[in-house]
């Protein structure tokens, strides 16, 4: 089961997308905010949420400084802004604060669902439009994603957290590698947290960019 938190302040929306969301994804358990601070709270209780769809623009000083708050506040779970944003500076900026993709508001109920199997896989999405961006455009995304991550820094992970790498360089999800590695999802986000601060990075898509390649067998061995 795949837990998804919607943080938007338009109830009808809100509706909307979980039923977009069981369509999509049968046996997704559905949460609801309508606030900045509704949804900052909302953490103060639940750890179990597997990805954040934020609008950016909700009452309570929303925007940027929101995606922040909660990229500090729960560092392991993916956020994807839902957004009628059409800027497209400020949309690569969302993915630069630690987006994992952003979904137009305007997306039909086909494109949302390309856009969560994408995500769940672990990797990033923005809409087509964004991707046919002239590259200088996308400099800002590419520059922060082609951060190299040194075998040092692999070394520096204990081994059942280079086991969680590994398997979110293979775009495992949480309840799958808990279940893989016989631990609970609540150790698995501990190690992802912890992986991310000794990587040095924002998100888990930033963690796993370029990690295809490595023989993850070789840091293991020691």
């Amino acid at each position: 089961m795949v837990n998804i938190l919607i943080a938007d302040d338009h109830p009808l929306f809100r509706e909307a997308m979980s039923e977009v969301l069981r369509g999509c994804l049968p046996d997704c358990q559905v949460q609801q905010t309508e606030g900045v601070a509704q949804t900052l709270a909302f953490f103060e209780d639940h750890d179990d949420i597997d990805l954040i769809l934020l609008d950016l623009n909700m009452p309570g000083c929303g925007g940027l400084n929101t995606l922040l708050e909660l990229r500090n506040l729960t560092p392991a779970t993916p956020i994807v802004i839902i957004s009628a944003e059409t800027n497209r500076q400020i949309i690569l900026q969302t993915m630069t604060y630690g987006a994992v993709g952003f979904i137009s508001k305007s997306a039909s109920r086909q494109e949302i669902h390309h856009a969560l199997d994408q995500i769940l896989a672990g990797n990033v999405y923005l809409p087509a439009e964004i991707i046919r961006a002239p590259q200088d455009a996308l400099a800002p995304v590419h520059r922060q994603q082609d951060q190299q991550i040194s075998a040092d820094m692999l070394y520096r992970l204990t081994r059942k957290q280079l086991l969680v790498l590994k398997a979110m360089a293979q775009g495992t999800p949480n309840k799958l590698i808990a279940s893989e590695l016989n631990i609970s999802e609540t150790t698995v986000k501990s190690h992802v947290s912890a992986i991310l601060k000794k990587l040095g990075v924002n998100n888990r898509t930033q963690a796993v960019v370029g990690l295809t390649h490595i023989d993850f067998d070789q840091f293991l061995k020691r």
